[in-house]
């Protein structure tokens, strides 16, 4: 009877309160249904500030890995199976840099849980330059995207149209394999080696683009010539298929690459399990890039965060071979989160074509907020990840508007990163866009490896001045109270007297604390014996907290 008591009540408060409690708070914390959320922790790591954060889905910290006042993001980071950090950071002066653009990094640290460094890598110089994202693998190693700079004379050398350079330069892409036990680069991938151009017969790289899909076409271009050419903004490894996945915004493509190449295989078109070397061996979102096609058959704009959704699964697994993306410009006015269901051919590690286009057609799932909340919108920045348990979560980078749907499409979890321009935003602050900037938010199950043996409990809120009661009222209220201090308390609603009777109470005096749903102290109650009344007439009607000194909270609903 108990139990059924108590999930009445919740539901009641659900009911009652849901309407008032979704837009009660303007930071942190916006809305939890609980039991409906996938457990875990959130790790977030925003612009304009140095500092990596583990949030419980309160919104409090349940770690930091801080950093000097001087770096900022670069951008993204990863927590370990082991419990290690690994971040992508830069200086947050750039006049010096030979190199610069959007997403610019130039240093990977990798951290224990403590944040005390333990490797570190730094490239950033008139040549090369890390940048947007790393991938982890399995054996320990760091995938890195790299900037490339090109001279002019390579530039037309190699098959770029004049017009198409008017900085003086280009950057094409690279992956750098980093062994950090080592300290040493230990594979290669560059761009430069697999390019086609038919502008130019006198000039490298010469073919017919409509014929080599698993070329790039030098003089494809949608960024007026920037020296910035692809933007890879996204990279992920696939260990079952030991094939890495890459984003192209600017190509508003998705490219995989065989890693299973030799180093010199990787720089050829011949070698490794696909037999192509390190040619693309899939590429979709925009067949116009190799001639295949036209803007009407795009399907991809300008997209973040193309990663395996999971990428341990076998062939076996339903999940086998599927791609996340976030959709940042998609037509609509909605950012969705996606998934590519590719298709690998059976006894192979390449990928089938459909009337010379890359298989499937269209995605295999969509996933967006359910509303008209024009903070769904991120026209770049943002993340999206397919949770195991079937519901997705996915954050607009740009307004730092992060919220978890089911798989019926109904609201979850609904969170606003409390920072304005870097700083911690007070409770009541209304943001806008741009004032949060935030690259990525990953969720690590409670359960997580990382996690064991180490001190989950909530340190402190992000934002000032938090509205401390609000998520106790959402999540479910626990039947018992720690041995130091078990009481019950009935009736609940109640209009006027409150009883409370204690068991087991030690010998020193102990305080029960009334509080408002803005975390407001209305009154202290000494409990000097089992039986206690407090009257509640004189409170206006709504839900109250009492919370025992050891941190245990109940609510109460006062009724009109």
């Amino acid at each position: 009877m108990k139990k059924s008591f108590v999930s009445v009540f919740n539901i009641m408060i659900v009911m009652v309160f849901s309407g008032v409690l979704h837009g009660q708070n303007t930071v942190g914390l916006q809305y939890l249904k609980p039991g409906a959320v996938y457990e875990g922790y959130n790790l977030i790591y925003p612009h304009n500030q140095p500092n990596v954060y583990l949030l419980d889905q309160c919104g409090e910290i349940v770690n930091i890995w801080t950093d000097a006042a001087n770096f900022r993001p670069g951008n993204t980071a990863y927590i370990l199976p082991d419990g290690k950090l690994v971040k992508t950071k830069r200086e947050n002066n750039i006049l010096v840099d030979s190199i610069w653009a959007g997403g610019g990094g130039a240093i990977v640290e990798i951290l224990d849980w403590g944040n005390n460094l333990l490797y570190s890598f730094e490239q950033n110089d008139s040549l090369f330059r890390l940048h947007h994202d790393i991938a982890p693998m399995p054996n320990g190693n760091i995938l890195m995207i790299v900037w490339e700079k090109k001279t002019v004379e390579e530039a037309l050398m190699a098959g770029r149209r004049p017009d198409l350079l008017p900085g003086g330069e280009l950057w094409p892409e690279a992956v750098w394999e980093w062994n950090p036990f080592l300290d040493s680069i230990v594979w290669r991938w560059r761009l430069w080696d697999h390019l086609v151009q038919e502008e130019d017969d006198s000039k490298d790289n010469y073919g017919v683009v409509g014929d080599h899909p698993e070329l790039v076409d030098i003089n494809y271009d949608e960024h007026n010539g920037h020296e910035d050419w692809l933007h890879m903004n996204a990279i992920d490894y696939n260990p079952v298929l030991d094939q890495i996945v890459m984003s192209v915004p600017y190509f508003n493509e998705m490219w995989i690459i065989d890693h299973s190449t030799t180093m010199s295989e990787a720089a050829a078109h011949t070698g490794g399990n696909t037999g192509k070397g390190g040619d693309l061996i899939f590429r979709w979102g925009n067949p116009a890039t190799y001639d295949r096609g036209d803007e009407s058959d795009k399907q991809l704009y300008f997209q973040h965060d193309v990663s395996w959704v999971n990428p341990t699964a076998t062939m076996l697994d339903t999940t086998f071979g599927q791609i996340s993306v976030y959709n940042n410009q998609a037509p609509g006015g909605q950012s969705p989160g996606q998934v590519v269901s590719t298709q690998v051919m059976d006894g192979s590690f390449n990928y089938p074509m459909t009337d010379g286009v890359f298989a499937p057609a269209d995605f295999s799932r969509t996933v967006v907020y359910p509303g008209t909340d024009p903070r769904s919108a991120s026209v770049s920045l943002s993340s999206v990840q397919f949770l195991s348990n079937g519901n997705t979560l996915l954050l607009a980078g740009r307004w730092g508007f992060a919220y978890e749907v089911d798989t019926n499409g109904e609201l979850v979890w609904e969170y606003i990163v409390p920072l304005k321009t870097g700083s911690p935003a007070t409770q009541g602050d209304t943001l806008v866009i741009n004032n949060n900037l935030t690259f990525r938010m990953q969720r690590y199950a409670a359960d997580y490896s990382a996690f064991e043996g180490k001190n989950m409990s909530p340190k402190d809120y992000l934002e000032s001045e938090p509205n401390e009661g609000f998520c106790a009222l959402l999540l479910p209220a626990p039947e018992e109270e720690p041995a130091a201090f078990n009481f019950r308390i009935y009736p609940n609603p109640t209009r006027d007297v409150l009883h409370i009777e204690t068991f087991d109470l030690p010998t020193h005096l102990h305080d029960l604390s009334l509080y408002d749903l803005q975390g407001r102290l209305i009154k202290r109650i000494p409990i000097t014996g089992q039986w206690t009344e407090i009257n509640l007439d004189e409170l206006p009607a709504g839900v109250y907290l009492l919370k025992t000194q050891h941190g245990s909270t109940r609510k109460i609903v006062v009724t009109p």
